[in-house]
């Protein structure tokens, strides 16, 4: 008999060998559950249990179960795909944020009509309650399964594997290969999905491969999660930051200088702002600002490693002496530069320098979207020199920096993500062991609750992830602190310790918003345009009623703008009603309305969001003043 925890705590003897699900149906749960972890993984419910271990069963409306619902929303798709049209191939599919995809390969392109046949072929498999079979085989009878059945996709993935057993889940006719988990029948996963678009995608996206169609989904629980998400979807489609860069006359993006921006006055005042606010926060926590080139030696990128990470996504070019030169993607080695000018003591350390630096990288066309992904961008990097001990202050202090520039940006909430070492880095493991260690003890002393983001380190330290939460509850990572011993030591970075002999110094890299760019672009759809105050491009308009009072209107322009005030004046003869909701829909935040009577009164009547009162001006320029002080 097998000692099973159960998740209140409860230990059930239970037969070697009993499935989950036969554990379930003799705790009468079976008809409430559709997934188990095992000590803490998800597994089916057809897992046999073959040892001591915990249980934890799962609903369908569970964490953990929402991406084995979409996964096996998605091997549906394909088995109605198959069903439909037999001479597709099957490619991969996995659960995406908020649904599921699969790419496949067809000779004729899939319709809008198509989508309709196969969510209602799908729909009918649910009803006929065919269970998700999970086949483990041996990799060759896999390999003569595939060939059978003509799946090239499949063959090549299983060509790659190195495991001698797989598993394949046969779903009806149609065999998928497939890790797993999933749910135990089709009619498990319920109503609640629906096909959204199709697009183009390439095998293993890589654009020289086979160009694919990619089916795309989404599924929930129930309807009214599903509701949820679309409602949601439909307010990110009002936030869109492209549309309303439109709408305010912030920017615009064309194929002149595709990937880049073209900032129109409004959209680089709010960018100036945004930068300045960020310069002072640093300049006021101990960085010293600094400027490298754009252009730098090929040398440089091969002695710090990156041009044999990055070299295809740097824009290379000649110089007149016949130099190989690349715009730089990133600012750390040229940072490293600035340090080793002049001999640095241990005294001097901890070293802070900042850059506002213009980095290029080569996009995809297809990856281009708006100010979130560009090749021409600025980041607000900051590189830390110090010493091993030093890593846990100046990651605390880093950390109280980031938390009160996101307050005052208005993003009360983020989660952070350890990424450890990948599979291609630079240093050996005793310096991996050394910086992973050193990072998740500041991340203790910071006070930092992380999940671990495996593999997905830099290609020269671990780091931290700061992913932030919007206003709709989508994540965007932004921030990162990363912990870097193998640079400095690549391009020759010392420092002289208190013995008077010559170390390395540890490299902190870290950025608050990552790209300027990037994170405007978040901001907007944050706040959908109406900007705090503070950052708002133009905080107020004075609206005259009639032309007797525009030359109260001028002076009060003039006394706005004398206390720092981004004021501008509207003195057309239109109607006031037309004024104001025309200034309502560039969203200024404050609109001031002048009279005849309000000229006489020497008074201004001030409208704020949904408020109107009248008040004197003083009254009104301190206001106005107090709410776009940040400091």
């Amino acid at each position: 008999m097998l000692n099973i925890k159960l998740n209140d705590g409860y230990v059930k003897q239970t037969p070697a060998d009993t499935t989950a699900a036969e554990l379930a149906s003799s705790l009468n749960t079976i008809d409430t559950v559709v997934l188990c972890k095992i000590d803490g993984v998800v597994s089916d419910l057809a897992t046999r249990l073959i040892c001591d271990c915990s249980v934890e069963f799962l609903a369908i409306d569970h964490t953990d179960a929402l991406d084995v619902l979409r996964h096996s929303t998605a091997h549906l798709m394909a088995a109605a795909v198959k069903i439909l049209f037999p001479d597709t191939k099957l490619a991969a599919g996995p659960a995406t944020a908020d649904g599921f995809f699969y790419d496949f390969y067809k000779n004729e392109p899939f319709i809008p009509e198509d989508l309709i046949t196969i969510d209602a072929k799908m729909r009918e498999l649910i009803k006929a309650n065919i269970p998700f079979e999970k086949i483990v085989m041996n990799r060759r009878d896999a390999l003569n399964l595939y060939m059978k059945l003509g799946e090239n996709f499949k063959i090549e993935i299983l060509e790659s594997l190195e495991d001698e057993l797989v598993s394949v889940y046969k779903l009806g006719d149609v065999y998928d290969l497939c890790k797993g988990p999933h749910l135990q029948t089709t009619q498990t996963i319920g109503q609640a999905f629906k096909l959204t678009n199709v697009s183009g995608s390439y095998w293993k996206g890589d654009k020289n491969n086979t160009q694919l169609q990619r089916l795309y989904g989404t599924a929930w629980p129930n309807d009214a999660a599903m509701q949820t998400y679309f409602t949601r979807i439909d307010e990110a489609e009002k936030r869109d930051h492209r549309k309303i860069g439109i709408e305010l006359d912030l920017f615009h993006l064309q194929d002149i200088a595709p990937g880049t921006v073209f900032w129109h006055t409004k959209g680089w005042t709010l960018y100036r702002t945004l930068k300045n606010f960020i310069r002072t926060k640093v300049e006021q926590d101990g960085y010293k600002e600094v400027n490298t080139p754009m252009l730098v030696d090929r040398i440089l990128w091969e002695k710090s490693g990156h041009w044999e990470k990055f070299a295809e996504n740097m824009f290379v070019t000649k110089s007149a002496e016949d130099k190989t030169m690349a715009l730089k993607p990133m600012n750390c080695p040229c940072h490293v530069q600035i340090f080793n000018q002049k001999i640095v003591s241990y005294k001097d350390l901890p070293w802070r320098i900042a850059e506002f630096g213009s980095c290029h990288r080569f996009e995809p066309s297809g990856a281009l979207h708006g100010l979130m992904r560009v090749r021409g961008f600025v980041q607000d990097d900051a590189h830390i020199f110090c010493t091993i001990e030093q890593i846990v202050s100046e990651t605390k202090k880093f950390c109280d920096l980031l938390q009160d520039i996101y307050k005052v940006l208005g993003f009360d909430s983020f989660f952070v993500k350890f990424s450890d070492r990948p599979q291609n880095r630079a240093g050996n493991d005793d310096i991996w062991d050394l910086a992973e260690n050193s990072l998740k003890e500041a991340a203790i002393y910071a006070g930092l609750n992380y999940t671990l983001n495996k593999g997905e380190g830099a290609f020269y330290g671990p780091k931290l992830e700061f992913v932030l939460k919007d206003c709709l509850g989508r994540d965007w990572q932004c921030g990162t602190l990363q912990v870097d011993f193998v640079m400095p030591s690549r391009l020759d970075a010392y420092y002289v310790t208190e013995h008077g002999t010559k170390e390395h110094p540890v490299m902190l890299h870290r950025a608050v918003l990552g790209s300027l760019e990037r994170f405007i672009g978040i901001l907007i759809e944050q706040y959908a345009g109406k900007f705090p105050t503070w950052l708002a491009p133009i905080q107020t308009v004075i609206a005259t009623i009639t032309d007797e009072a525009n030359d109260a209107a001028l002076t009060l322009l003039s006394t706005l703008k004398e206390h720092g005030i981004r004021a501008e004046v509207d003195i057309r003869n239109e109607k006031i009603s037309y004024k104001i909701r025309e200034h309502l829909v560039q969203k200024i935040p404050y609109i001031l309305v002048l009279g005849k009577n309000e000229v006489n009164d020497k008074t201004v009547t001030v409208r704020y969001k949904n408020d109107q009162r009248s008040m004197s001006v003083d009254d009104a320029v301190t206001l106005i003043k107090n709410d776009s002080c940040i400091f």
